[in-house]
């Protein structure tokens, strides 16, 4: 066996002003992705409505789900192969191409000329193409970030590029519920100037600063492991559409077989890796205690995170704001309003608990935030389906203040566990990890709560429409929908008493029961017992992880900054080849006692 050729690029003087260029950038760059992402939660029933596609008719939510989560699987996908394609060939070149990739993509969605089923496959594989454009530049922000700012000013670059992933999500929201309106494909447009201005400066002003190693690609190692998480989070997203008779698509022969299939082909992956030359995940980087538990702990808090956005978003458009005298369609900008505070905490925490870490460890503050984060899922149950607006406000508040306390000192205790050559596969694998959990998070948060609905909102909604005056063969009928309809038809801003009883039946009744039903009030108060159950049981869920979480990061232990200098100076007189430099460079790090 041959080992590839060694070719290390030793960074060179670095200007200040250049961080600074590096962390505007990057910073766009997220901001640009996420409000991509965020603006589809509002845009959706416009883009349904205008490609003439009744998103909750039987065979119809297949395309909603990949709409709406196709982007995000994507990029858990790809986001290692393009860290370590970072690695080879210049992690700038590759996040350069992710802006023009992300741009090209969102110009044609925004041309969509087609309607029904083919226009939603056509703006599916285009929110492919923006996917693959957001995994280059996932994989390599990180990595460009650490390359430009020295260690000890890591974790406020961290705090200020992770304030661009919340901030985006918010501004999604609203730019949403503005341009939705006016036409549907602005919201796509809307990236384009952005993208195009992001592409040109990136092109221009950054600079490969990093250590470079060149080496073979892995290819069966990536096509196993992108098969392996395609089929299994695929498995995930049809596991909670209903299946035959049942409330969910657990027992469809085809979701096993994708979910099992899938970890067997991730099983083999793992074995391909200890195997070949040049692996794509670099296996050996799990020997650093800093980096282990840094990735364990992402990957659980975004386990017990990912699916809260969508929980509290079906809370306040579902039962709390029509209860409040919003229209449901008016629901998805205002449940964007309202979760503001989501937003305000992360704006405070991300950058400040950055700079502490870059003085004190990320150990202590990281783990405070996770405890704290957990707390709050539990206060949140305290809280009665038809709350009083403050006391939610306040805890979702300082469940933002806590998670920034933990994103920013964690993202940069990671990147600086990292061998410089491995900063963009090993800030790769920390991505995968945190967006597959969130994939997973979405996935096990719609199957608790659709648990608890099926248990329940069956009879309690035969017996309120029985109650109404509804003729029992229509009521029987309602009362047996997939409980899951209910949820995505309040995630879409309708209300489903109004979308599924027939106007014939709605006349029949009179206008005074006709508007009652179809009105803010009977299927809020309907759907809110049941929906409590299943809502508590998830944020038991997410607790649970998030402490679990908070163990993995208190054992992460003292800071660890990973010491580059004795093993780029052998490998630059060629006493160390590829696989050498690695184990070296294992053991070149640097603790201290914080």
């Amino acid at each position: 066996m041959t080992t590839a050729a060694t070719d290390v690029a030793v960074p060179s003087a670095r200007p200040d002003h250049y961080k600074w260029v590096a962390l505007s950038n990057t910073t766009l760059g997220i901001l640009m992705v996420t409000i991509n992402q965020s603006i589809l939660l509002i845009s959706l029933p416009a883009i349904f409505k205008g490609i003439d596609l009744a998103p909750l008719a039987p065979g119809n939510t297949s395309y909603f789900l990949w709409i709406l989560m196709g982007f995000m699987l994507v990029s858990a996908v790809l986001v290692v192969s393009f860290g370590r394609v970072g690695d080879m060939y210049g992690r700038v070149k590759m996040y350069n191409l992710g802006f023009a990739v992300f741009t090209v993509f969102s110009i044609l969605l925004s041309l969509t000329w087609m309607k029904g089923a083919d226009g939603a496959l056509w703006i599916i594989f285009m929110r492919i193409g923006q996917g693959v454009g957001g995994a280059f530049l996932f994989a390599n922000s990180s990595a460009i970030l650490t390359d430009a700012f020295p260690e000890n000013e890591r974790g406020k670059a961290m705090g200020i590029n992770g304030v661009a992933l919340v901030t985006g999500s918010f501004l999604g929201l609203i730019l949403g519920g503005v341009l939705a309106p006016i036409d549907w494909r602005l919201v796509f447009l809307v990236s384009v100037p952005f993208g195009i201005f992001g592409t040109v400066w990136a092109y221009l002003m950054l600079k490969d600063n990093g250590v470079r190693i060149k080496s073979s690609l892995d290819w069966l190692g990536n096509i196993t492991f992108a098969i392996g998480l395609i089929a299994l989070l695929t498995g995930i997203v049809y596991g909670i559409q209903p299946y035959g008779g049942h409330t969910m698509g657990w027992t469809n022969p085809g979701v096993l077989g994708a979910v099992f299939g899938g970890l067997l082909f991730l099983v083999a992956f793992v074995i391909i890796e200890t195997k070949v030359e040049n692996p794509m995940f670099q296996l050996h980087l799990f020997r650093i205690r800093a980096f282990t538990t840094g990735i364990i702990a992402s990957l659980l808090s975004a386990l017990g995170r990912g699916g809260l956005q969508f929980m509290l978003i079906i809370w306040l458009q579902g039962i709390w704001l029509p209860q409040h005298g919003y229209n449901f369609s008016q629901t998805p900008l205002w449940a964007g309003i309202y979760l503001i505070p989501l937003t305000i905490g992360f704006l405070l925490s991300g950058p400040a608990s950055g700079i502490f870490a870059d003085r004190h460890g990320a150990r202590a503050i990281a783990t405070i935030g996770l405890i704290g984060a957990g707390i709050c899922y539990l206060l949140l149950e305290t809280l009665p389906m038809n709350f009083n607006y403050w006391p939610f406000a306040v805890i979702v508040l300082f469940f933002s203040i806590f998670s920034g306390m933990f994103f920013s000192p964690n993202q940069m205790a990671v990147m600086n566990s990292l061998p410089a050559e491995q900063r963009g596969a090993g800030g790769g694998m920390n991505a995968t990890f945190m967006n597959s959990a969130q994939v997973l998070s979405i996935g096990v948060f719609f199957s608790i709560v659709t648990l608890g609905l099926a248990a329940s909102l069956p009879g309690q909604l035969l017996h309120g429409l029985l109650a109404e005056g509804v003729p029992n063969a229509q009521a029987q009928k309602l009362s047996h929908l997939p409980p899951i309809g209910s949820l995505f038809a309040a995630f879409l801003g309708f209300n489903p008493i109004q979308t599924e009883v027939p106007h014939q039946v709605l006349a029949h009744l009179g206008h005074a029961r006709a508007v009652y039903l179809t009105g803010r009030s009977f299927f809020p108060k309907l759907i809110a017992p049941a929906f409590e159950n299943g809502l508590h049981l998830a944020f038991d869920f997410a607790a649970a992880t998030t402490f679990i979480a908070a163990i993995a990061s208190w054992l992460r232990g003292g800071r660890y900054i990973h010491g580059t200098a004795s093993a780029i100076d052998e490998a630059g007189l060629g006493t160390l080849e590829v696989g050498e430099l690695a184990s070296a460079e294992i053991g070149a790090g640097v603790m201290s006692d914080r």
